[in-house]
């Protein structure tokens, strides 16, 4: 197969996934042929490179679980209206617990706990859970033995991120928290 033909099938692959494909993915599926590893990370990064320059409808991105095409966020506002019935209204209190998982995990309900001031709803940690965005990674060894909880490459995947260090840095957070309860009565996302 050519170059071609390589970008080529990498684009009907992708294309027909419902969820993002890993490296390791991609070469299990293209067992049969002949590819060196270098070969298809080069084809990837030349169909992602094709994609932003024809800024049209789609791009291919590669997340923390592997690479997949999705709408640029510029179009968000219009394709988002598909799936208005399917959107999700969440509490400044789901956030804040989100948020101090995602950067000081692993943690406890208890260490959330401390940091808010109030008991966390297991509510919230069911509906993480649920979305899977959080996961147990372990048990912490202080008497109680309590759960530890950590993010998944699903909640890097539903946010776009490659990695934790991606996440937006503490002050912008803190910023959005406080522009929601500024402007909203009962402060509520929805994602």
């Amino acid at each position: 197969m050519t170059d071609l033909e390589l970008s080529t099938l990498l684009e009907a692959i992708l294309m027909a996934s419902e969820v993002p494909l890993s490296l390791r993915e991609i070469l299990a599926i293209l067992e049969e042929e002949t590819y060196a590893e270098s070969e298809i990370i080069r084809a990837l990064f030349e169909l992602e490179a094709k994609y932003r320059k024809a800024a049209g409808g789609i791009e291919l991105v590669e997340v923390a679980s592997g690479w997949r095409f999705q709408v640029p966020e510029r179009f968000s506002a219009w394709v988002g209206k598909l799936f208005e019935a399917r959107q999700q209204r969440y509490s400044t209190a789901f956030f804040e617990t989100l948020a101090l998982i995602a950067y000081q995990q692993p943690v406890t309900r208890g260490d959330i706990e401390a940091v808010r001031g109030v008991a966390v709803s297991g509510n919230i940690i069911k509906t993480l859970e649920d979305r899977e965005w959080i996961k147990v990674v372990g048990r912490k060894e202080v008497p109680g033995r309590p759960m530890l909880y950590a993010t998944t490459e699903q909640f890097l995947d539903d946010l776009n991120l490659k990695s934790l260090k991606e996440l937006p840095a503490l002050p912008e957070l803190e910023a959005l928290f406080s522009e929601v309860t500024e402007t909203e009565e009962t402060p509520q996302l929805t994602i």
